[in-house]
C-alpha cells in the first residue's frame, strides 16, 4: 500500500526503518507452514529423501529492502531455500530456470506473464486467514483450472443444452490440461510417498460441474492422467463456500470470481486463476 501511494523511495526507506519487525502473515502463509509440514513427514519416513517441496520467494524489491522479507521469514520459521530478489520489470522470467510449478503472486500481471510460460500460477487476494491444521489441504476447481475451457467456451457459445450435449458426445474422451493440472500432478507424485491413510496431502475437486450429466468425464479424465484426488464434489451450480468452509483448505484455486469471493466470505485462503 505505502508503494503503491507514494513511490518505491519511501517504501524502501520505510522496509529499511522496520527490518526487525516482522511482516504480518499473508494469505499464502498457512499454505507454506503446511507445505513444510509435508517436507517434515517424508524426512521421517526417509531422512535421506531429496525430492521434498522447495519453498523460493521472488520479489522485485531491492536486496537492501528484502531484508525485512528474510528477517520475518526467520521470525515465522519458514524453511524458505531461496530468495531473489531482482529488479526486471518481468521478473517471472526466472521460474522455469528454477523449475518452479506453481507461483503464487499479488500481481495479476505478474500471473498472467508465468501462465503465458507455462507455469501454474494464480492470483492472490490479501485476507485475514485463520491457520487451519494439518494435513495440507488444497482443493482446484475443475474446468479452466485443472481441466482446460473447452466446456465453457460450449456453453457461452451455446448455453447449458449445449453443453450438456458437447459433454455426452465427448464422454469417452479425456479433457485438455487446465493451467494448474501441471501443479496438480507434482502434488500427486509427493503423495504418493505415502499410503492413502497416512499421507499429509489430501486434495479436492469442487467443481460447479453437475455429476450425472458432466461427472463422468471428469473423472475419467483424472483417471487417464493417473492423478488421485481424494474427494470430488460436483455442485451442480451450487455456492461452492460452505462446502469449502468444511473442507477449510490451505487454498483454493478457481477461475470464478464469484466464487472466489464467495471462498473469502468464508475464511478460506482462495487464488484466482484469470
Amino acid at each position: 500500500k505505502l508503494y503503491m501511494e507514494k513511490g518505491k523511495e519511501e517504501y524502501i526507506r520505510h522496509q529499511q526503518a522496520n527490518q526487525d519487525k516482522p511482516l504480518p502473515p499473508g494469505t499464502a502463509f498457512a499454505f507454506i507452514q503446511a507445505v513444510q509440514y509435508v517436507n517434515e513427514k517424508i524426512l521421517e519416513s526417509n531422512p535421506s529423501e531429496k525430492d521434498l517441496f522447495d519453498i523460493l520467494v521472488l520479489s522485485n524489491n531491492s536486496p537492501e529492502s528484502g531484508m525485512r522479507i528474510i528477517n520475518s521469514a526467520k521470525h515465522y520459521g519458514l524453511e524458505i531455500s531461496k530468495f531473489c530478489f531482482v529488479s526486471d520489470e518481468d521478473s517471472t522470467q526466472y521460474l522455469k530456470s528454477h523449475r518452479v510449478k506453481l507461483f503464487l503472486s499479488a500481481d495479476r500481471t505478474d500471473v498472467c506473464n508465468a501462465l503465458r510460460r507455462g507455469v501454474s500460477s494464480a492470483l492472490v487476494f490479501q485476507q485475514e486467514v485463520q491457520a487451519p491444521s494439518t494435513p495440507l489441504r488444497v482443493v482446484f476447481d475443475g474446468d479452466a483450472v485443472l481441466f482446460s475451457d473447452e466446456t465453457d467456451q460450449v456453453f457461452r457459445e451455446q448455453g447449458l443444452e449445449g453443453a450438456l450435449q458437447y459433454e455426452r458426445a465427448m464422454e469417452a474422451v479425456p479433457m485438455g490440461e487446465g493451467p494448474l493440472k501441471a501443479f496438480a500432478m507434482h502434488l500427486g507424485k509427493m503423495r504418493k510417498k505415502f499410503s492413502q491413510e497416512k499421507s499429509p496431502i489430501r486434495t479436492y475437486l469442487v467443481t460447479a460441474r453437475g455429476g450425472r450429466d458432466m461427472g463422468i468425464r471428469a473423472i475419467k479424465t483424472l483417471r487417464e492422467w493417473g492423478l488421485a484426488i481424494d474427494e470430488a464434489f460436483f455442485m451442480d451450480g451450487a455456492p461452492k463456500g460452505p462446502i469449502l468452509a468444511q473442507i477449510q483448505p490451505h487454498i483454493f484455486f478457481d477461475d470464478g470470481l464469484h466464487n472466489i469471493q464467495g471462498a473469502q466470505d468464508m475464511g478460506v485462503p482462495s487464488a484466482w486463476v484469470p
